[in-house]
């Protein structure tokens, strides 16, 4: 009875996940941004457990596989792009673009379609098992969620546009499908040496954070980006 109730364990805290993904959707397309990215965090916090328990447990399963991928596309695919599409409808449209305007935050939905094709690579590719190939999904939420937060009167100013948010777009979901090798943060032990990447990472973090408040994390995403193509020969 023990044993069916601990195999449990990890795929609830997966389906917590995937509960907190839908009520972030639902705060997007409200356009309370701030509770999107609290319910993303939140998350990701059941996220990081459901696979520490699984291996603590040792009830690792491909069910628990697929429903985390499942889970993961609800809260870290879907959420940001609801995100970016309730954004759309607030950003700047140049005149000719303005036929469009119903039309274009539609697009923002490349980020969950991406975020699919992301996850489903990570779950057949085996060079993932210690780094990641592409951008971490949890990574691309939360870059267009601190974004939005923090930057959102340039957003919707006239010094922003759709077509710059579109590009942006295009640019993140196809990072998240890219060929680039992306340190992870998991620290096997505490030497300098092993994790040097690692610690410089932090290290600038620090001072992004104080400096840019909110939007910090969409720099510090931006900072993890170069700082993955400044060391990918040693990936």
């Amino acid at each position: 009875m023990a044993n069916c109730i601990t195999r449990q364990i990890p795929n609830t805290f997966t389906c917590c996940n995937a509960f907190s993904g839908c009520i972030a959707c639902v705060m997007a397309f409200n356009g309370n941004y701030n509770l999107a990215i609290v319910f993303i965090i939140i998350g990701a916090v059941f996220d990081f457990f459901d696979g520490m328990l699984a291996r603590l447990f040792k009830v690792s399963g491909p069910l628990g596989k697929e429903l985390d991928s499942l889970a993961d596309d609800i809260t870290f695919g879907m959420a940001p792009a609801t995100i970016v599409f309730s954004l759309f409808k607030e950003v700047h449209y140049p005149e000719f673009l303005l036929p469009m305007a119903d039309y274009i935050p539609y697009t923002a939905y490349l980020i969950a379609v991406f975020s699919v094709l992301r996850l489903a690579k990570f779950n057949i590719d085996p060079r993932q098992s210690s780094s990641f190939i592409g951008m971490p999904t949890p990574a691309n939420a939360l870059f267009w969620g601190s974004l939005v937060i923090g930057g959102h009167s340039f957003l919707t100013s006239d010094s922003f546009n759709a077509i710059y948010l579109f590009i942006l777009v295009i640019i993140m979901s196809l990072l998240l499908v890219s060929e680039i090798p992306m340190f992870s943060l998991k620290f096997k032990s505490l030497a300098w040496n092993r994790n040097k990447v690692s610690y410089i990472f932090l290290i600038v973090c620090i001072p992004l954070l104080i400096i840019f408040k909110i939007s910090g994390i969409a720099a510090i995403i931006i900072w993890y980006i170069i700082l993955s193509l400044l060391t990918k020969k040693r990936a």
